[in-house]
């Protein structure tokens, strides 16, 4: 199934202003290039456009989360609109809970290199507003450094605060103000539920992606000598949190050549859980039909009377 990827339009949001410091959890406010909370603590806005808000303490390594190589594969894969029903239809969901007035708030919770964003934005781009509200978020400093110097590529002439805000900071400690999220996505990553709720507004969303037992079958039966069953899925809500309708994304994708095929596996776990005679296999390939299979999850935080 090929798709011809679109330009982009300069990403158009409304600035984000409700980051919380790291340190204390108290609220931001930005001087010029520096986020700042009532406390004294400081954080400056990278040249590149992300302000890093990871305390050593809230990291388990050096260089958490994806690296340089499988960022710029992602990067390669996703901008070749190879995802592009999946990013069309998490943009639905969230357009269709845009407010009668001001911004919706969407923070991208492991944003990886921005692309999901960035389509966000440009499927709201008729509107010809500000809308939107968004903060892109990811652990690895190298995923948010692409994501920021994609958009800043965007904007062109646009003013440089019209886009998202870009942040390196953890799932498990959020530098978001309590209550002032109107949608969290969570898409192929790690969700922290707790975090989760305390960002969200009452009656906020929360949009999850994950892999139905299909995904990738057919490069998966290349790389291991046989597949495990897939575990049941369970269809219970996270604790405080409501459960809708879930949508189901199935359809097979083509790769026809071998730096795609390549790009596909380095950008999931598999090329670290698959043996080297099992990445050989696929470095073999020139050609491969896949079956992409991702189900999406829509949760909701009760409004505060039920």
């Amino acid at each position: 199934m090929p798709f011809t990827p679109l330009p982009l339009s300069p990403l158009v949001s409304s600035p984000f202003s409700a980051l919380a410091c790291p340190l204390d959890g108290d609220p931001m406010h930005r001087e010029g290039q520096t986020w700042r909370c009532a406390a004294g603590h400081s954080y400056d806005i990278a040249r590149q456009g992300y302000t890093h808000l990871l305390p050593v303490q809230h990291k388990r390594s050096r260089d958490p989360g994806d690296s340089k190589a499988m960022v710029a594969a992602r990067q390669r894969f996703l901008n070749a609109g190879h995802y592009q029903p999946i990013a069309d239809a998490v943009a639905r969901i969230v357009l269709a809970r845009l407010p009668a007035a001001g911004p919706l708030h969407c923070l991208d919770a492991g944003c990886g290199e921005g692309y999901y964003l960035r389509q966000l934005a440009e499927a709201n781009a008729g509107a010809g507003d500000a809308s939107l509200s968004l903060l892109g978020l990811d652990i690895s400093k190298w995923a948010v450094l692409s994501a920021a110097k994609q958009a800043r590529v965007l904007q062109h002439d646009a003013h440089e605060d019209a886009g998202a805000t870009w942040v390196v900071a953890s799932n498990a400690h959020l530098p978001v103000q309590s209550n002032s999220l109107d949608c969290v996505l969570c898409l192929f990553g790690f969700p922290v539920y707790p975090e989760f709720m305390r960002v969200l507004k009452p009656g906020g969303v929360l949009v999850q992606a994950d892999v139905g037992p299909d995904h990738l079958r057919e490069l998966r039966e290349v790389i291991y000598p046989s597949l495990k069953a897939e575990r049941e899925r369970s269809e219970v809500a996270p604790e405080g949190l409501i459960r809708h309708e879930g949508e189901s994304i199935r359809y097979s994708l083509t790769l026809g050549n071998a730096e795609a095929i390549a790009d596909l596996l380095a950008m999931t776990p598999h090329l670290y859980r698959a043996s080297a005679d099992g990445r050989a296999r696929a470095e073999a390939l020139d050609f491969l039909t896949v079956t992409v299979d991702v189900r999406l999850t829509r949760f909701e935080r009760p409004t505060d009377d039920g």
